[in-house]
């Protein structure tokens, strides 16, 4: 079984990827380091399917309610803007590492990477990437989705035939802008179904996104925070506001509204109860550099990330 996976729709460039937009491209990989391509293998759609559906088959089968923290997911991770592609990868190998690794780690990580520019003076150019970018993830999630549905049916008949998996996403940064727009997209192009569960959890690190996106609260008015919170069980945003770079997106905007991943969720607007978030600040130590992309580097924050994942539930964390 491979180690690592990865989803692209950048460009080949030399001996890496660039920061083109083109055709989505499937990679697996059995050792790193991750930022060589020459330590990836491509595979077409349909083989990359194959390998993540055999490695979910592996997983243990949890078929007492009571253990259903140990299932193992397949998790897709989005990274943020001003990430080139050595840096993405390098960034994903050490969450796969330090989260699904070993003998407890939590299952399959899957890179998505998308075509950032690796430019902190290229914010609004990553920005329309992202949103042209979410074409092609909803491609990736509405398989996705096709496929839970069929093994919830075969469930039906065999509960033997039911997934073994969990499916999470961890969006970091502007990669949370991407996940809005996709999961638009797939609510839209999937007739716009009520309450199924695409995603089991979903942690949104310090999204640049509006913070009153889910501010629809229990009603449906089919915006994007309506379309994530009706295809996702659980969703987590991670914030703090000590993050300087969310402070540059702000000041970037027009129009007034806060990052969720800097102020958390908007107070004076409804959210749907399946939708909370974490203020970090405590947990990250006195003098942390690169607070924004710290969350990834600081145990407290991974081992916060992994009792949310398993789905511990919101008052225990907060305990």
């Amino acid at each position: 079984m491979s180690k690592y996976w990865m989803i692209t729709n950048r460009n080949r460039s030399g001996d890496g990827l660039g920061r083109d937009r083109a055709k989505l491209s499937y990679w697996l990989s059995d050792a790193g380091p991750l930022d060589r391509l020459n330590r990836w293998q491509p595979v077409d759609a349909a083989g990359f399917k194959k390998e993540v559906i055999a490695a979910a088959s592996r997983f243990p089968a949890i078929t007492d309610p009571a253990d259903h923290e140990k299932q193992k997911h397949v998790t897709i991770f989005i990274h943020g803007y001003n990430n080139d592609w050595t840096f993405a990868a390098q960034r994903y190998q050490a969450i796969a590492e330090k989260l699904y690794g070993g003998k407890d780690g939590l299952g399959v990580c899957i890179l998505f990477t998308w075509p950032a520019d690796g430019s902190p003076l290229h914010y609004l150019p990553d920005r329309a990437d992202a949103r042209e970018s979410a074409l092609d993830l909803a491609d990736v999630l509405c398989e996705f989705y096709d496929w839970m549905l069929g093994k919830q049916t075969a469930a039906i008949k065999d509960p033997a035939n039911g997934c073994r998996a969990k499916t999470s996403i961890i969006a970091h940064s502007m990669g949370n802008y991407l996940l809005q727009k996709t999961m638009q997209l797939v609510w839209t192009r999937k007739n716009q179904p009520l309450l199924v569960s695409l995603i089991n959890q979903m942690i949104l690190v310090a999204a640049d996104v509006d913070n009153d996106l889910f501010k629809a609260g229990e009603t449906s008015d089919k915006a994007d925070g309506d379309a994530i919170a009706n295809l996702t069980y659980r969703i987590t945003a991670l914030y703090t506001g000590r993050d300087p770079v969310l402070g540059m997106s702000a000041g970037l905007k027009h129009f007034g509204k806060r990052r969720l991943g800097r102020s958390g969720l908007d107070r004076s607007v409804a959210r749907p109860d399946n939708v909370w978030d974490l203020d970090c600040s405590a947990l990250m130590p006195k003098g942390q550099p690169n607070i924004h992309g710290a969350y990834f580097d600081v145990p407290r924050t991974l081992n916060l990330m992994r009792q949310i994942l398993v789905g511990v539930d919101r008052d225990v964390i907060k305990a």
